[in-house]
């Protein structure tokens, strides 16, 4: 416990690409021993930085939709860990969206901070930057092919689109993501809390 909260401490003070933040420095991420599930978000939003509350947002009522889980139980620390790809706001992109997360963050922290976390059964892998860094080779060509695929990375991955606004295009093209993916991962996540 005492590792891990070091490590905690560690990331909440780190400052490794501080000269690119707009908004500066402010790693938020969630995460105790005891926590079963492991969801992998891209970065906060403004709104997250504001805050400090992971997913603290639409796209976190979104995702707690999908979950089928209230805000207690989500950021309940001791069964679900919160570990977004870049922990600091990374910035305004030019199209409008948010700048992809920082690219030192994952090297640096993502695999001491997982090892420290012994009891994860399933990582919820919320858009492109989670699925390419724990995927690896095994991702397919575009998202939509690979949370299609989710079948083949369970049981200890599930990926999905991140649930942005923009994703309220892409599930009515897919209608199989709340027919088919969308049970199974309310069923798993509520079996292993």
């Amino acid at each position: 416990m005492a590792r891990l909260d070091k490590l905690l401490r560690e990331i909440r003070a780190c400052r490794i690409c501080e000269a690119h933040l707009p908004l500066g420095p402010r790693p938020v991420v969630r995460a105790q021993r005891s926590a079963r599930i492991c969801i992998v978000g891209q970065a906060p939003g403004t709104r997250v930085h504001a805050s400090g509350i992971p997913w603290n947002d639409p796209s976190g009522d979104r995702l707690r939709g999908w979950l089928d889980l209230d805000r207690d139980t989500f950021y309940d620390e001791t069964r679900i860990a919160i570990v977004p790809m870049g922990f600091c706001y990374p910035g305004q992109a030019k199209s409008g969206g948010d700048n992809p997360p920082r690219p030192e963050c994952a090297p640096e922290w993502h695999e001491p901070l997982r090892a420290l976390l012994p009891n994860i059964e399933l990582t919820i892998l919320a858009g492109q930057y989670g699925q390419r860094h724990y995927l690896g080779k095994t991702r397919r060509k575009t998202l939509t092919d690979t949370v299609k695929a989710w079948r083949d990375y369970l049981p200890d991955f599930l990926p999905t689109p991140h649930p942005s606004w923009r994703t309220t295009g892409w599930q009515k093209r897919n209608p199989w993501f709340e027919k088919e993916l969308l049970p199974v991962l309310r069923s798993r996540t509520h079996e292993l809390l």
